[in-house]
């Protein structure tokens, strides 16, 4: 009889690539739905500014500097639609969405290279050094992905500062910052009303793992972009059950932090568990996923993402992310058997 191949049984795959909460939907978010059923007869109307309210809280931020939108990449189309930006920075590697809203606003691009021998980490007084005044907008995200690297708030305020100056408007993409150890040391919302040329954007799909909820929020100090925003856009194009979720979700104390106690947890048993193997290299991760640089001459990302695919495990080729090449990959951190047995699989190979 042949050999099995291993795989975990409970699942056809094991999404590695998608980079949610391994928790999965908070039990909060199914309550709420089952119990508020009938109300998709109300208006999202209704909700919002118990909505603003809770999230204001959940983020510590005034109702004021609120805005909201239907997925991260809404909430920069929104943000650029009112900007109008002729020509915009952005760091390499970084999130493809950026690249891809930006050409399709037909904005166009400067790149600012990080390094991979200074893994990846920003360099404010280097990166400083690049801007002058041709530049209308800068995306960063931080925690950076596909890199993990996460970015001093004080290095955040330094570059926020000599934006202002230059008149460059500067986005701060939070996607992943819940994954964040002790993440209030690093969000940049505290120092959001010091700059009326900053919007820091929040997801709620990947912490909370319901990217079918496709609603995100902004904070922003801009009178300007506020007002735009507010004449271009409306609040309404969050459903009524989405908006009764989230107001549920972000009360969930126990889910949040388990959640952040969780990832924190296998974050730091997979780098112990691969961080030996003289064949690849990992880069510190701060979020819920890490880059990794296979060393092994003959071996690449899509040998690697094979051999995973064949065990259940779906994985990030990045071969495709402008800044890198076939040698990376990137992988998220799921549940304790299921980290097990990626940990195996790589290592299988390498």
């Amino acid at each position: 009889m042949a050999e099995k191949t291993l795989r975990l049984e409970q699942f056809d795959t094991v999404l590695y690539n998608a980079n949610l909460n391994p928790m999965g939907v908070p039990e909060s978010v199914t309550k709420a739905i089952a119990e508020n059923a009938g109300r998709v007869c109300c208006y999202p109307g209704d909700y919002m500014p118990e909505l603003k309210k809770t999230v204001a809280n959940y983020a510590t931020c005034k109702e004021t500097s609120l805005f909201f939108g239907n997925g991260s990449s809404d909430i920069i189309r929104r943000i650029i639609s009112a900007i109008n930006p002729a020509k915009a920075k952005l760091l390499t590697p970084c999130s493809s969405a950026y690249e891809a809203i930006l050409s399709s606003s037909g904005c166009e691009i400067d790149y600012y290279e990080l390094k991979e021998e200074e893994d990846f980490a920003f360099d404010i007084a280097e990166f400083a050094g690049t801007l002058d005044s041709s530049i209308d907008m800068i995306i960063i995200g931080n925690p950076n992905n596909p890199t993990s690297a996460l970015i001093d708030r004080d290095d955040l305020e330094t570059l926020a500062a000599i934006c202002r100056e230059l008149e460059i408007f500067l986005i701060i993409d939070e996607m992943y910052i819940e994954f964040v150890h002790q993440y209030r040391d690093y969000t940049f919302v505290p120092s959001v009303a010091d700059f009326d040329n900053v919007a820091v954007i929040r997801g709620l799909s990947k912490f909370f793992a319901v990217p079918g909820f496709r609603i995100s929020y902004g904070i922003t100090h801009s009178r300007y972009l506020l007002d735009k925003l507010d004449v271009m856009f409306e609040d309404e194009t969050i459903s009524t059950l989405t908006a009764i979720s989230t107001i549920a979700m972000l009360k969930d104390i126990e889910y949040i932090l388990e959640s952040q106690s969780q990832i924190y947890t296998e974050r730091n048993l997979i780098v112990s568990a691969m961080g030996t193997n003289k064949n690849i290299k990992l880069y510190k991760p701060h979020a819920n996923f890490m880059l990794a640089r296979i060393l092994k001459d003959d071996v690449n990302a899509v040998d690697i993402a094979e051999h995973c695919h064949s065990k259940g495990i779906i994985i990030r080729n990045c071969a495709n992310i402008r800044g890198l090449n076939d040698k990376y990959i990137r992988f998220c951190f799921m549940k304790p058997s299921q980290n097990d047995l990626l940990v195996n699989t790589i290592l299988e190979l390498l």
